[in-house]
């Protein structure tokens, strides 16, 4: 495994988001001098927070997965995840809406969601998803420590028996075949596959490999932070703290000073030197490499992004008694949805779309008999040329229409507080394209094709545009990643997420 050369006692950590936060906790348990440096009031990066007339808003990811990593982290400074953290399993784990009138929940338990799919759907589907599970569980099996947990400098590192193992099983074939050789009925085919969404691409283009983001989010388990998301960061940063990690908030850092390509320290907006023997970038990959080292090299130019999202976040007087904490209400027209978004790059005329309700699990996050509702319409991204600050306000309104028309009566009336975020609002905070999903996991954009996490002889990258990709689980690991290339060994200590 390649490292960062030279010492590496004084790390600076730019920006406090979960890959920063768990790369900071890796390096204090290993002994370094760390210091974080977030522009931001609070730590959280994309899993920010609003809070606005009691309302605690989450802005960023809903969805929580595979904890056992958030547990990992702490343990590297002897810390225990209970102490810091309280999470209740979400059940069920999405309430699916079909546009025939039919719903399904989604379980974690294998047998319960099998007796589900019986119930709505017949026996043999309900068989067909059990096969599907196991086929999952291998994929998350071959390919968690050799493509996923590990850092990897040449597809030469991709050379291991998992490999043909994941060929055998059909890892590397087009994912929505596969999902429809276990799964015939287009209501469980949906359910199963939007997470390709998150890899940036239509699951009719994704790799099969990721059917594992279904084994995370499906069969591993969903869960919810007392607090809300933000509480993860809130934890990690607290126990990172208390072990000597220094915070700095409301600090931006202007660039990277460099000499060759050895960084010697981080310069802020104020202009204060901060000298490190090793930088960690936790910024949106592209733009820390175009913003803060001033450089844009070919393989970072040529990256295609997911798809963006509009995101309406609503304090509301309204309560649905029928629906569940995470709510995916699905159009009629399905592999449309993907050939707009992506391959035409305009916006929905079917939406299928995505209402947390976080409330639903955790009342103390609005003021009494109040409710939150995070509404996510995916969009293209910044590359299909839509002026949101002349469709913003339209799109807000249509937002607004659709979910009233799949059965939230009243949600604009009910809306006391709002906060609208469009793809050029995360473009403004940040992220490239205003992609919130980063770079698209297409094979070329995938394990050692995807921007290494190395620049010069001691920076490096932490976060999801850089290896192993997107989702919280994805960016958890990240950090660690990164921690290993500067202590040069395995910071896991072999403890709950490698078992």
């Amino acid at each position: 495994m390649r490292t960062v050369t030279g010492p590496t006692n004084r790390v600076v950590i730019v920006g406090a988001g979960l890959a920063g936060l768990s790369a900071a906790l890796r390096l204090a348990g290993a002994g370094r001098e760390v210091t974080v440096l977030e522009r931001e009031a609070i730590p959280g990066g994309r899993a920010g927070l609003i809070s606005d007339a009691g309302y605690q808003f989450d802005t960023g990811p809903t969805v929580l997965t595979m904890p056992d990593l958030i547990a990992d982290a702490l343990d590297c400074v002897g810390e225990e995840m209970s102490d810091w953290l309280e999470l209740e399993p979400i059940d069920p784990l999405y309430r699916a809406y079909y546009p025939d009138g039919s719903t399904l929940d989604v379980k974690a338990d294998p047998q319960q969601m099998a007796e589900e799919i019986r119930r709505v759907i017949g026996d043999q589907e309900a068989a067909g998803y059990l096969k599907y599970v196991d086929f999952v569980s291998d994929l998350y099996r071959y390919e968690m420590k050799d493509f996923i947990d590990r850092n990897i400098d040449s597809p030469l590192d991709l050379l291991t028996p998992d490999l043909a193992r994941l060929t055998a099983i059909g890892g590397f074939r087009k994912l929505a075949p596969k999902v429809r050789q276990y799964l015939r009925d287009p209501r469980t085919e949906r359910v199963f596959s939007f997470q390709s969404m998150y890899a940036g691409l239509s699951p009719y283009d994704a790799l099969a490999i990721y059917a594992v983001i279904a084994y995370m989010d499906s069969v591993a388990g969903v869960f919810f932070p007392k607090g809300g998301m933000n509480a993860v960061p809130r934890a990690l940063a607290g126990a990172a703290a208390k072990h000597g990690v220094t915070f700095r908030y409301n600090t931006e850092v202007a660039k990277v000073e460099h000499n060759g390509h050895r960084a010697t320290a981080v310069i802020t907006t104020d202009g204060e030197r901060i000298e490190a023997d090793v930088v960690v970038l936790n910024p949106d990959l592209p733009v820390a490499y175009r913003d803060l080292l001033g450089e844009e090299p070919w393989n970072v130019r040529r990256l295609n992004y997911s798809p963006s999202c509009f995101l309406l976040l609503a304090g509301s007087s309204a309560t649905y008694s029928k629906i569940a904490h995470h709510n995916i209400h699905f159009g009629k027209s399905w592999k449309g949805v993907f050939r707009e978004l992506i391959d035409e790059k305009r916006l929905m005329t079917d939406p299928s779309v995505l209402v947390t309700n976080p409330t639903h699990s955790d009342p103390a996050l609005a003021p009494d008999g109040r409710q939150i509702y995070y509404v996510l319409f995916p969009t293209p991204n910044l590359d299909a040329g839509i002026d949101w600050k002349t469709e913003g306000p339209w799109y807000r309104e249509e937002v607004v229409r659709v979910l009233e028309e799949r059965g939230y009566i009243g949600f604009g009336d009910a809306i006391e507080v709002e906060h609208l975020t469009t793809p050029q609002d995360w473009a403004d905070r940040g992220m490239e394209r205003g992609a919130p999903f980063a770079a698209a996991h297409s094979f070329l954009q995938t394990g050692p094709f995807r921007p290494s996490n190395m620049w010069g002889e001691n920076v490096v990258f932490a976060g999801s545009g850089t290896q192993p990709g997107v989702g919280v689980p994805m960016v958890l690991v990240s950090g660690r990643l990164a921690a290993e290339r500067i202590t040069g060994a395995d910071t896991t200590y072999h403890s709950r997420a490698s078992r």
